[in-house]
């Protein structure tokens, strides 16, 4: 994968999109994670106990989704929501910088935005 200069960290679309690409497994584990901690502490706080455990095994779940965090932005992403997962990439489409948005569910980069307008101004690459 090649990823931008240090200099320019701007990506192009094919960058970021291979970017997401090689982090998928990443980005799965994350989301099933997340879930499993949800219902935990869903559990913990409503019944006070938990099939899929305790209070250990939440903090446990807690430092994973972390490690996970700090792998994903360690390629270069910008992670910018935990639920639903939200990843943007620096770059430029016709002049004009862009973040190159990766949103829970997508299966690839199909989607950008205005790095000024942010997630509201979102349009699809193609």
């Amino acid at each position: 994968m090649t990823e931008p200069d240090a200099d320019s960290p701007q990506w192009t679309l094919e960058q970021a999109r291979a970017s997401v690409a090689s982090i998928m497994p990443t980005l799965d584990e994350f989301i099933a994670l997340r879930a499993d901690l949800a219902e935990i502490q869903t559990d913990l706080t409503t019944d006070g106990v938990s099939p899929a455990g305790g209070r250990a095994e939440a903090k446990a779940i807690e430092a994973r989704l972390h490690d996970l965090a700090e792998r994903i932005v360690a390629t270069g992403a910008q992670f910018k929501g935990y639920a639903p997962l939200l990843l943007d990439y620096p770059g430029e489409r016709d002049g004009v910088p862009v973040l190159w948005c990766w949103l829970e569910g997508d299966s690839t980069i199909d989607w950008y935005h205005r790095q000024d307008c942010g997630f509201p101004g979102r349009r699809p690459v193609d």
